[in-house]
């Protein structure tokens, strides 16, 4: 089990777009590996971009609502819906908005053997999907901020 270390608020990288990976390998399926020991070892983590642990890859893991993916440039293909969200950040902690998302994406992405698949969530996992599509394209929630909040 090996994590890698979050970056946090102003760091620049979390302003990077991130570049698509070209082959996937065990060095891909080693960094998707790590990704996922550092979610489930930071408190309330439901998904992580690559962007997120330092690395300029399109790569998202997820573990909420009883989905369990790790994602190889992913990418929204499909949106229907609109749902008022609560949103927070592993990258942000302690800091929450509210936002407008779609009720439900379809989303395009390779698995860890390479594989193309789709894949669609509604409600929160709508959110989750837009949420981390964004990180690795250098957009945080706090863009899409309709109003900040305490919890």
């Amino acid at each position: 089990m090996a994590t890698r270390q979050l970056r946090y608020n102003d760091d620049k990288i979390l302003r990077k777009r991130c570049k698509e990976v070209q082959i996937v390998d065990d060095k891909i399926r080693q960094i998707l590996d790590d990704m996922m020991d550092t979610l489930h070892q930071t408190e309330n983590g439901a998904a992580l971009a690559a962007n997120q642990v330092g690395i300029l890859k399109r790569l998202v893991v997820i573990d909420y609502c009883e989905y369990f993916l790790k994602l190889i440039n992913p990418k929204i293909v499909g949106y229907s819906g609109i749902q008022e969200c609560i949103e927070g950040c592993l990258s942000f902690p302690n800091r929450f908005v509210k936002t407008i998302r779609p009720q439900k994406v379809t989303v395009q992405a390779l698995n860890e053997n390479g594989e193309e698949f789709l894949i669609t969530g509604e409600n929160e996992m709508a959110k989750c999907f837009c949420h981390e599509i964004e990180h690795l394209d250098g957009e945080i929630f706090l863009d899409k901020a309709i109003e900040e909040i305490e919890l």
